[in-house]
Order: C-alpha cells, then structure tokens, then sequence
C-alpha cells in the first residue's frame, strides 16, 4: 500500500504544479485513484504498475456490480485515462492498459430545473428579521441573480464586489476569471446583508470572505447544500433541488427570455458552448409541454 500511496501523491503533485489544475479536480483524480489502489490491494498487487487491461476492465465491471452510476464509472475512466497517460509520459511504464479502454456512453441527463415560482417561493423561504435569514436570503438571490457554482460563491470575497458598476468577479474552473453583472434586487439584499448581518457574524473579527459562518470564518459548500435543502423544504418545492439548480435555473429563464446562448456561455464560465447546449434541451422540453397543454390540437 505504500507505494501505491506515493504513486497517487506524485500523480497529484504532477497535476497540481504541471498541469495547473484546482484544488478540486486534483483531489477528484487522486480520489479516484486511491479506489482503484484499494482494489490492486485486495487484489495483491502492490503498484499501479502491475495493473494490465484486464485488471482494469475487471475494476470497471466491479465499480458498475457495487452500484457506481454511469457518469461514476466514466469519471472513473476519465482519471485513469490521465494517470496511466502520466506513467508513460514520465517513463514509468511502456505500455498503456487504459489505451483499448472505452468509458460507457454518458446517459442523457437534463438538471432539475425549477419555475420563476418556485424561485419566488425558495427566494422567500429565510427569515429576514434574523440575521442568519438575512444572511441566506442574500445567498439566494446571488445564486439566482449570477449562475455562480457554489465553489465560486463561498470563495467571493469582500473585494471581488463591483456593485456600484453592478458587477461581481470570480474565479471559476481552471482559476479563469470572469466579471458577471448583478441585478439590483440581489445588490440591495447584499447592501442589506452588509449593513446589517455581517457585522455581527464578524464580531469584530476581520474576513476577506463575502458571506461569514456563525464564527466569523467563510461557508463551507456542504453548509451551503444543506441550507438550500431546508428551505426547499419550508417552500414546499417537491423537487431535487442542490445549489447547482439554481445556477441551472438561472441558465434556463434567460434563455427562454431571449438570451443568446453565447452570452449565456460567458455568464456561466463554459470552456465549451456544448456544455450550455444542455440548456436548449430544457428550454425544448418545457416548449413541448406548454404546446401540449394550451393547444387546442395538440
């Protein structure tokens, strides 16, 4: 297991210093590794190396027996891929057992997305008059308002606020900045967050960061998961909602409000324009159900 070990931390140092990527993608490959390394394990084998095509391929098989998704088990390709490409590359091996490797198919899936509605209702949800209500209720609005990934949104710092221009900054994916324009209903609940909530959550305490937790320090992303679900609860929304629904709801309502896809691209920080084809698909689907509905032939 030892040299199993190392193998992952080179591997992770390789993407972190060569490959420039975040935090969060080297700690996703390296995971992603540390499960096959389990695997070998049991399986004997001391080194990644020892692994040919059908050790792999038996790997894969037992990822989808122990009820891995689709999207899981390609992900888990995708690391492996990129990890055995490494031990080439750097000399380690001569041949590669991920090279006659093909991932499954990636299962059609369009996100949740929610009505204005439902927003109005999730939006409303916290309790203004506490100064944790006010605190979320400015979180939600700068989901809504902005698309930002909830990674984005707990990093947004004091300084990263524009909101006399109406603008925010952020660093996405890959650390690639981008300026994003905030309306004037969330400006006003950031300003009331602000002059208001805190200041008591700081406790004379100083925080580069935006929103504070209830020790002055910055919101965790499972914190902010776990707040959205308690208020999808109190608006009584009977959907899967994450944070990353909002982000898809946003997405959605300008495009289905005329917004071109491009623009919509920029504002969610796509590297790719057919990541944000997806949501086409969604605007698609809820064109057909309005037709069904209100058509008198339909």
């Amino acid at each position: 297991m030892a040299e199993l070990a190392t193998q992952v931390a080179d591997f992770g140092h390789y993407l972190t210093v060569e490959q420039g990527l975040a935090a969060n993608s080297v700690t996703s490959y390296t995971q992603e590794l540390r499960n096959l390394g389990t695997y070998l394990a049991q399986q004997h084998l001391t080194s990644f190396k020892d692994a040919d095509r059908l050790t792999i391929m038996a790997y894969l098989s037992n990822l989808t027996a122990t009820g891995k998704s689709r999207n899981s088990v390609i992900h888990a390709v995708s690391a492996l891929r990129k990890f055995y490409r490494y031990l080439v590359q750097t000399h380690q091996m001569t041949t590669n057992p991920m090279a006659n490797v093909a991932a499954p198919k990636h299962a059609e899936h369009l996100p949740a997305v929610l009505t204005v509605a439902e927003v109005d209702r999730l939006l409303a949800a916290p309790d203004t008059t506490t100064k944790y209500g006010l605190r979320d209720r400015a979180i939600l609005e700068v989901m809504y308002a902005t698309g930002l990934r909830v990674s984005e949104l707990v990093h947004l710092k004091l300084a990263d606020l524009h909101l006399e221009m109406g603008l925010i900054q952020t660093l996405g994916k890959g650390d690639k900045e981008r300026i994003i324009p905030i309306g004037d209903v969330a400006t006003d609940w950031i300003n009331r967050y602000l002059q208001t909530s805190r200041p008591v959550l700081l406790k004379q305490r100083t925080s580069p960061y935006l929103f504070l937790n209830a020790h002055g320090g910055g919101l965790s992303r499972q914190a902010i998961w776990q707040k959205i679900k308690q208020y999808v609860a109190v608006a009584q929304i009977n959907k899967d909602v994450t944070p990353h629904t909002l982000r898809h709801s946003f997405a959605t309502h300008i495009l289905e409000n005329g917004a071109d896809l491009r623009v919509v691209q920029e504002l969610l920080g796509h590297a790719d324009i057919t990541t944000t084809q997806i949501y086409t698909h969604i605007s698609k689907k809820r064109l057909v159900k309005v037709y069904d509905q209100y058509h008198p032939r339909a």
